[in-house]
């Protein structure tokens, strides 16, 4: 006797694809959840600022391992945003990472974060200008854009 009894789905195909999502200053991905808690503008000399030529951004954040997949607070962020001042009509000016803007973080920075665990850490980027708005563009692979925030700098 044959069976009629539907072939059985993989569980693959049962669980749920998780949408990735950049809003408010928080992003989701299906491996990792980073938080912005908190920014600031450091001029250069300043605390967070030693060793700068430029003015930076700097955002503090929190990273939490979803998956497992292996990370640190510095690569999560790193590999996740690209940040912008739109102060040029013709090209787009992305910004440099900047040095580590606060130095609570030297050693943890780069530690791998264990799953379903949240490690903080901060980042910052070289403005060109004081006055103009930083984009931080929350991206997929090289060109897929999930989200942006707008930091105003005044």
């Amino acid at each position: 006797a044959q069976s009629t009894a539907a072939p059985k789905k993989s569980t693959r195909s049962k669980r749920r694809k998780v949408r990735s999502t950049f809003k408010r200053g928080v992003l989701r991905t299906p491996d990792l959840t980073i938080r912005i808690t908190r920014y600031a503008v450091i001029p250069v000399g300043q605390v967070g600022n030693e060793y700068g030529d430029k003015p930076v951004i700097a955002l503090w954040y929190r990273t939490t391992n979803v998956s497992g997949r292996k990370t640190s607070p510095a690569l999560a962020f790193i590999s996740s945003f690209n940040a912008f001042q739109d102060n040029n009509p013709d090209a787009e000016n992305e910004l440099g990472v900047g040095s580590l803007p606060d130095d609570r973080f030297l050693d943890s920075q780069t530690e791998n974060i264990k799953k379903g665990r949240t490690v903080e850490n901060a980042m910052a980027y070289e403005l060109d200008d004081l006055s103009t708005s930083v984009d931080l563009v929350a991206t997929k692979g090289l060109d897929e854009t999930i989200g942006k925030t707008t930091y105003r700098l005044k």
